[in-house]
């Protein structure tokens, strides 16, 4: 029997596998929908990502498939010779791989990899934005995206840091079209229309992902939610990770950390603790 993720009991495991409101089977064209981490030992870092979240893992050194209650939540990839460091990477959901990319490249940004073949699940391309982040656009084949959300041990949200708010929701309103809205300190990077995320949280549910102003380069970041934060920090320094922002309050209902994997990739684990 596969052990719940850190700081889930079982009877509380049991309750989240009866709940079907973070269950995803499609997604529409702009809504974010799938995260990879690049790496350079892909069969290590499972092993770390296994132990932190109680992941299934299925597939092979090159590309492995994580996996909770049997549906898919992530993937670990080998690293390649793109010329990357090791990281995690947001794929959008999109109608053509070669149209976005041609919206992207009009817009100013930039293509790292592809477009190109993952056979059987789909197709892609890896882009940076004018800031230099990057992000993947995926054209679904047999594998729409994460099958679980918003649940411990899977991926809750993924934030862009821009030193340029502005340049960057014009480049994401053309590619996708993202509407930017402000929320206190952040932006909401909203698509009318779509119904996502759930009923009772604190931003509206047509809400994608989330941006954040910086001075370091541009960037795209994941968060995964944990049940334990402390606990999951501690299993990351266990398991040789390193905690480069310790547990902290995040507004508006979550307790945060950013961790960063063996090889460096970094994510931030969120604790919910209030309904906002």
């Amino acid at each position: 029997m596969k052990r719940p993720p850190i700081g889930v009991s079982r009877p509380a495991a049991d309750a989240l596998a009866s709940r079907s409101v973070s269950r995803r089977d499609t997604y529409p064209p702009g809504v974010p929908c799938w995260v990879e981490t690049l790496q350079p030992d892909p069969t290590g870092a499972a092993g770390f990502y296994r132990e932190l979240f109680g992941w299934e893992l299925v597939g092979s050194p090159e590309y492995t498939v994580a996996r909770l209650r049997g549906r898919d939540i992530a993937g670990i990839a080998a690293l390649g010779d793109a010329g990357l460091s090791p990281r995690w990477v947001t794929h959008v959901r999109v109608d053509g791989v070669e149209d976005a990319v041609n919206r992207a490249t009009r817009a100013g940004g930039s293509v790292t990899l592809g477009p190109l073949d993952a056979e059987p699940a789909g197709r892609l391309a890896a882009l940076r934005d004018p800031e230099g982040a990057l992000f993947a656009v995926w054209e679904p084949a047999v594998r729409e995206g994460a099958q679980l959300v918003n649940e411990p041990g899977a991926w809750a949200m993924s934030s862009l840091v821009s030193r340029d708010p502005g340049a960057a929701a014009r480049f994401y309103g053309s590619v996708f079209g993202w509407e930017l809205e402000e929320y206190g300190p952040v932006g909401l990077f909203r698509l009318p229309g779509y119904v996502g995320g759930e009923p009772a949280q604190p931003v509206p549910q047509d809400v994608v992902a989330v941006m954040l102003a910086g001075e370091s380069p541009a960037v795209w970041a994941v968060d995964f939610r944990v049940a334990d934060v402390d606990a999951a920090v501690a299993c990351v320094t266990r398991a040789g990770g390193s905690v480069p922002v310790p547990p902290h309050v995040r507004p508006p209902a979550f307790r945060s950390a950013v961790v960063a994997d063996p090889a460096g990739a970094v994510l931030s684990i969120s604790q919910l603790v209030g309904a906002g």
